[in-house]
């Protein structure tokens, strides 16, 4: 039932939704829905290795905010040197991945060499990197130069065969993924760390290298996501991904993967994605109840996933 449950209730939100309005499985609304749920997609891939290793990271949100913002100051600071082309939309890029590197493994780094609890350092980076974006945006709005925005657009809304660039990096976010974490040494590392981090380290694993790899990688997520979702709006705030850690670990836990780490499924991660994503575009489409209600469905559904996940252990 672990396996099949989110199967069997994405497929019920997908029959609901079809019966509640004919538009729901219209192309134009599939393809909403994929593109915007392939930024907490690209992100909650990064997030089912921290916790399948036993951790967590509430800074995800905050963190893409601060990168979203710092490209964007990057980006018009080089404007009148680079203009309006490819190498400067490559500079907003590399900016983006290496400050989510970075990010990522400041949090891995106080988690790991200094044996802080990883909720007490993700909430702490979490308030650092929404301050920092609203320092540099003086409490407003940070925005990208109008021509460049025109010229970045197309990284959000054009594709290919009509599947938007979202969606194929998502996806092949996710084949990487589940390649890794199910068929590569680190996956398997990732689980015995987050199992029993002290039989671990007894079966030459080194526990602390690979907490700290994971928290990288999903620091490099959030640059990636980032790198997706800027040219969507062109612009970065203190709103700028909030919630965003709420969904990543929601759909990771709805996925299958343990909370208290050990074993974790990419696959599965992308059908909690799907869910919440449904769940959000099912109450935008229907006046059933509202859409302001999304954070608190939410909340209620990570705590429903925890609590199955917590009855399914004791039956076994």
């Amino acid at each position: 039932m672990s396996v099949l449950g989110p199967v069997i209730a994405l497929v019920v939100l997908i029959v609901i939704g079809a019966l509640l309005n004919p538009n729901f499985l219209g192309p134009a609304n599939i393809t909403n829905v994929l593109a915007r749920s392939a930024f907490i997609g690209i992100i909650a891939v990064g997030m089912t290795f921290v916790i399948t290793a036993g951790g967590l990271d509430l800074s995800v949100g905050s963190m893409a905010a601060f990168i979203a913002g710092l490209m964007i100051l990057v980006m018009n600071a080089a404007l009148p040197t680079l203009g309006v082309g490819v190498p400067i939309i490559l500079l907003g890029m590399a900016v983006a991945l290496i400050a989510g590197i970075l990010a990522g493994l400041l949090n891995g780094f106080l988690i790991t060499a200094l044996g802080i609890e990883a909720f007490i350092v993700t909430l702490g980076t979490m308030g650092i990197y929404r301050s920092l974006v609203t320092w540099l945006a003086d409490g407003g709005t940070l925005s990208l130069d109008f021509e460049l925005r025109g010229f970045y657009r197309p990284v959000y809304f054009d594709g290919i065969l009509g599947v938007s660039w979202p969606i194929i990096v998502f996806a092949l976010t996710v084949i990487a993924g589940e390649i890794l974490l199910s068929r590569a040494r680190f996956g398997r590392h990732c689980a015995a760390t987050g199992s029993n981090e002290h039989v671990a380290h007894y079966s030459n694993v080194d526990v602390n290298r690979t907490r700290l790899l994971t928290y990288a990688m999903l620091g490099m997520l959030v640059g990636v996501a980032t790198i997706m979702y800027v040219p969507r709006l062109g612009s970065a705030s203190a709103s700028t991904g909030v919630l965003w850690e709420l969904e990543a670990i929601a759909a990771v836990i709805i996925g299958g993967t343990l909370l208290k780490g050990g074993f974790g499924r990419v696959w599965g991660t992308v059908i909690g994605v799907l869910i919440l994503s449904m769940i959000d575009n099912i109450l935008n489409l229907t006046d059933l109840v509202s859409p302001y209600l999304n954070g608190a469905i939410q909340g209620v559904i990570i705590i429903l996933a925890v609590i199955l996940q917590r009855g399914a252990k004791a039956k076994g």
